[in-house]
């Protein structure tokens, strides 16, 4: 991954903390999130495909929380997408490397609830789902497209050639998120 891209992540993340801050009560402080922050919890991604950097309070009850993903080649022939929902997180994608076609929204069959133990919901996502979704919105997605996900809005991958890397900046109106999370390795 390229320094000058993971620049860019950085700036993005601050812009969306920021605006989403700007409409919550005043703060004292920004929080910066360096390009070796991000670095580092990328190259502690391992096998998992999803990794929270920091959760931040930016006031009224608000956490904006900042993670990195990195999804592997997947193709789904059929019309039928298997998707995830937050059903109280929204998620703005920002593409750094790869592609791949998203399906958001559509028909959704076949429910189920992850249990709310898990080290995803908890740390990651919030209370959310897995759906398989027909008609949905398809977009094909590269770097530095941007997508806008409201809680609530099914979403998957249907197609990723080789593998797509993108930083999510996940807004969490009822802190269900962690408050003050940082990711284990940025812990000294």
């Amino acid at each position: 991954m390229r320094t000058k891209s993971l620049i860019h992540v950085h700036t993005v993340a601050l812009i969306f903390a920021l605006t989403a801050g700007s409409f919550a009560q005043a703060q004292t402080n920004a929080t910066h999130i360096p390009t070796g922050e991000i670095m580092t919890v990328y190259e502690n991604l391992g096998d998992t495909i999803d990794q929270q950097i920091r959760v931040v309070d930016i006031g009224d009850d608000i956490n904006v929380a900042v993670g990195i993903l990195r999804r592997l080649e997947t193709r789904t022939e059929a019309e039928e997408v298997t998707s995830i929902i937050h059903h109280r997180v929204t998620e703005v994608y920002y593409i750094l490397s790869g592609s791949g076609i998203l399906v958001t929204g559509g028909n959704e069959t076949d429910a189920a609830e992850f249990p709310a133990d898990i080290t995803a919901v908890r740390e990651l996502i919030g209370p959310s789902g897995r759906r398989t979704v027909t008609n949905g919105q398809t977009q094909t997605v590269s770097p530095g497209d941007i997508v806008v996900i409201p809680a609530g809005v099914p979403h998957g991958f249907r197609h990723i050639q080789e593998q797509i890397t993108y930083l999510s900046v996940r807004i969490d109106p009822d802190q269900v998120l962690p408050t003050g999370y940082a990711h284990p390795s940025l812990v000294e």
